[in-house]
């Protein structure tokens, strides 16, 4: 049978860092949600894609970063399909290839403040068995809660960020307590983010 219900964490994971596997972790363990899926996305409408590295180092390192953890799988789902990347049509998708699992949509409150502005939001709604939101520092709820669906978990607020990784990297600041140890010995092998 399998798990059911599966907790979705998109994300460019460029890189993916020791926040990310902080807040899955958490939510592994102080939710329902038994099983999350990394889905790395090859372009967030919302986000440059300037400082995006190839979609096979960034799935490469989600899957060193995870597979110590049974609990953890990744996704390249959205490498076959349209740029950029929309959610509600991963989800469509989703839900045609597993339609007895239910699917837990995991966002920061970031995100969570711009929902209105994503592709057809409601009907992401309507697809979504739930959708978890994680609390980001300077992005307080600033919206009532309009969508019943929506659950706010209090999990740790981590200040680490993809961009601060990058650029510490460009600096040649030594930050391997931030990532997984073999992320970051991957991306020093391949030199990336100089």
């Amino acid at each position: 049978m399998g798990v059911k219900n599966i907790g979705l964490f998109f994300g460019s994971f460029n890189p993916i860092h020791s926040g990310h596997l902080i807040i899955a972790n958490y939510i592994i363990e102080f939710t329902d949600i038994s099983e999350i899926w990394f889905i790395v996305s090859p372009q967030n409408p919302l986000k440059e894609k300037n400082s995006l590295i190839g979609n096979l180092h960034r799935i490469n390192m989600v899957d060193l970063a995870i597979n110590d953890f049974s609990g953890f799988k990744s996704s390249d789902i959205e490498f076959n399909m349209p740029t950029p990347s929309y959610t509600v049509n991963t989800l469509t998708e989703f839900k045609n290839i597993y339609p007895d699992k239910d699917f837990t949509l995991i966002i920061g409150a970031d995100n969570y403040n711009c929902f209105d502005k994503w592709k057809e939001p409601e009907k992401i709604m309507d697809l979504c068995h739930q959708i978890f939101v994680y609390p980001r520092k300077n992005s307080p709820i600033i919206k009532a809660n309009k969508y019943p669906k929506v659950k706010f978990i209090d999990a740790p607020i981590i200040e680490i960020s993809s961009t601060f990784i990058r650029n510490s990297i460009k600096q040649k600041k030594d930050i391997k307590y931030l990532l997984h140890q073999k992320v970051y010995e991957y991306i020093i092998k391949n030199n990336l983010y100089l």
